[in-house]
């Protein structure tokens, strides 16, 4: 059966310029709602994280006041308990391309934390571009293509068109004056990236060659109902 492997931070905090540690973790709306999508779908999905550690869901992201209320909060728990793949993780250095079809980096403030410098996740990233399969990051989960830049500073991703969380919603989430590094700065100085944003949490999908990313959590679903349409 056809598989989709989820690579989901490990992080349970973003750590900020003056030293706070921002509760984090995945944002549960940017991985259950593909994951939803991928299996009615039918197909299968793995997941792998930094040292093969269980994933957290931020906590925010499952409060009412991000799920439309009392009901879709309870929702999204539901979701949160069936996606039982989530228990049992592989460590990223174990995943054998071969054995998928598409990967997925769903974001949350974790991947902030953990995905940039992980070069496990770089080289994962890396070599998946050179298999010509596709690959999806939404949100702040491109902040993992910044551990596939080399020590000559080069990427393989330089000059993609693509987006993610953009400076003007990481103000609008209150963040952007206490970080000390913004997305969509990185994305652009480090990664050499061609970096498109539409208004502040429309939903926004990019897809060049087969890298595909979505702008914020309302463009997870749309970016993998895209992602379904590369695999046929």
């Amino acid at each position: 059966m056809a598989r989709i492997l989820f690579v989901i931070t490990a992080a349970t905090y973003w750590t900020l310029a003056d030293g706070h540690r921002q509760p984090a973790g995945f944002w549960a709306e940017e991985a259950l709602g593909p994951y939803a999508i991928f299996k009615e779908a039918g197909y299968e999905i793995a997941v792998a994280t930094p040292g093969g550690i269980p994933p957290t869901a931020d906590a925010l992201s499952l409060t009412p006041d991000f799920n439309g209320g009392p009901e879709g909060a309870e929702q999204m728990k539901a979701a949160l308990r069936g996606a039982t793949e989530l228990a049992d993780p592989l460590r990223i250095e174990d995943v054998r391309i071969d054995d998928y079809d598409a990967v997925f980096y769903p974001g949350g403030w974790g991947p902030m934390e953990d995905l940039p410098g992980n070069a496990e996740s770089g080289r994962l990233l890396t070599d998946w571009l050179a298999s010509g399969k596709p690959l999806a990051l939404v949100c702040h989960g491109p902040a993992a293509l910044l551990a596939t830049v080399d020590a000559d500073g080069k990427s393989p991703f330089h000059g993609y068109r693509l987006t993610g969380l953009s400076n003007a919603e990481e103000t609008l989430n209150g963040l952007a004056g206490r970080a000390s590094w913004l997305l969509q700065d990185r994305l652009i100085a480090d990664l050499g990236a061609e970096y498109r944003e539409t208004a502040p949490f429309t939903s926004h999908v990019e897809v060049d060659r087969t890298l595909y990313t979505g702008q914020n959590p309302g463009s997870a679903v749309p970016l993998a109902q895209e992602l379904l349409k590369a695999l046929g």
